[in-house]
């Protein structure tokens, strides 16, 4: 298949699932193992594309975060707003630093770990789903520090592919009182500052592989991913409200069974 073709179809895939709570590093990665990409390359690949996703949320919530930026000086709630957000991002900044090099050789490299987090994750959804604690904040901008720090330290347990990052941040609102809907938002805004530095983080790690084809391919995956982020963005929130997140446990049950079939047959190596 093309390499070009190959961009769109994991362009899409992070568009779909970055903001939902299925891991989209575990669809990409299993997805890259499907289309047979054993080049190291495509791994940067789909770090880089995850911040076109990123700024499908920008874009969309441009206007609440620019007011907040116009605030800043004289609104100690915006000032607050801003330091939850700084809070929660802080524990993946200082966890992905030292871990990085293990996450990329180790737990990239093996679907066996990425079918299991799929699965305990969805698990661990539809648990959620019937006994969260009762909701204390309904606004993703009214967070408490406390409560962002909890935040923070649950998104921790997306370094491990397959667990999802909005899966984690989601599931650590709701464990600690945020509603579905400000447990979603929240996750949108964390993934600002936490996908940002992965893909400045990987840029300089890999900055001697960005040759003028490898380059093109990025753009093409990072158009691909806006894009259909956007769509999701736009769509997730009256979904989470109409459905909850069951839905999502069981698709993420049923990949990563799928995954595991796969490995058992010896389609797919552990």
């Amino acid at each position: 298949m093309a390499d070009w073709l190959n961009a769109v179809i994991l362009g899409l895939i992070e568009g779909l699932t970055e903001f939902i709570p299925v891991s989209s590093t575990g669809h990409l990665l299993l997805a890259k193992q499907a289309l047979g990409l054993t080049d190291v390359k495509w791994d940067t690949f789909i770090v880089m594309i995850q911040l076109g996703a990123i700024l499908a949320v920008v874009a969309l919530y441009f206007s609440r975060l620019w007011n907040v930026l116009i605030r800043l000086p004289k609104d100690p709630q915006a000032r607050k707003f801003v330091l939850s957000v700084t809070i929660a991002f802080i524990p993946s900044v200082v966890a992905g630093v030292f871990l990085y090099d293990f996450i990329k050789a180790v737990l990239f490299e093996s679907p066996m770990v990425i079918c299991i987090a799929l699965i305990v994750g969805g698990l661990v959804l539809l648990v959620l789903e019937r006994f969260a604690p009762k909701a204390r904040t309904e606004d993703a901008m009214h967070v408490g520090l406390g409560t962002s720090l909890g935040v923070g330290l649950f998104q921790c347990l997306a370094m491990v592919p397959g667990v999802s990052r909005s899966g984690a941040t989601i599931v650590g609102g709701m464990a600690l009182g945020l509603d579905k809907r400000a447990a979603a938002e929240f996750s949108f805004f964390l993934a600002i500052p936490t996908m940002m530095g992965a893909f400045v983080y990987d840029f300089y790690k890999h900055r001697d592989a960005f040759d003028a084809d490898f380059t093109g391919l990025i753009a093409i995956g990072f158009v691909v991913s806006f894009v259909s982020g956007a769509f999701v963005v736009r769509t997730m929130l009256d979904f989470v409200a109409k459905h909850g997140f069951a839905p999502f446990a069981w698709w993420r049950i049923l990949v990563g069974l799928a995954g595991l079939a796969l490995i058992g047959t010896g389609v797919w190596a552990a």
